[in-house]
């Protein structure tokens, strides 16, 4: 059987990208790093996200319904971290934009969607949340934040 570290230890070996996931709920902004996130179909426009059951955030995201997903770029590494961190204070001390849905997403940002959930399934210690964007926008042309063996990486052409 393979144990919990040796399949991080695998996966590690797989670069993902890094999200932010937020949304504006009825007590504020509310928002976490996401690198388990990927489209699913260009018709109609779908993606995914995994969010951990052990997130504090999540609850707060799935009971708005809808959401934003900003990519994140290589300049970003300090934002995904205090997104990571616990009981931090998010959304202070940096320049934030609306979508046109209410989401709060970073002036910054890479591209952005607007995104409805549309279906929310249990798989292990995670949800997986597939959801439709409804919306978004490239808005920077810079390099990704890339995520790889456990730290962030940076690409060289």
């Amino acid at each position: 059987m393979l144990d919990q570290r040796s399949f991080r230890n695998i996966l590690g070996r797989f670069t993902t990208g890094v999200v932010l996931v937020t949304a504006q709920t009825e007590d504020g902004p509310v928002g976490m790093a996401v690198n388990s996130f990927t489209s699913v179909s260009l018709e109609p426009p779908l993606v995914a996200v995994c969010a951990a059951y052990t997130s504090t955030t999540w609850p707060s995201i799935r009971a708005a319904g809808s959401f934003a997903v900003t990519i994140l770029g290589d300049r970003h590494a300090d934002l995904c971290r205090l997104f990571s961190s616990r009981g931090a204070d998010r959304f202070t001390g940096r320049e934030w934009a609306l979508t046109r849905a209410g989401h709060p997403i970073p002036a910054d940002g890479l591209g952005w969607l607007d995104c409805r959930i549309s279906v929310i399934h249990p798989a292990g210690d995670h949800e997986l949340v597939i959801a439709s964007a409804a919306e978004g926008e490239v808005t920077e042309a810079a390099d990704p934040l890339v995520f790889h063996a456990g730290r962030f990486r940076e690409l060289v052409a």
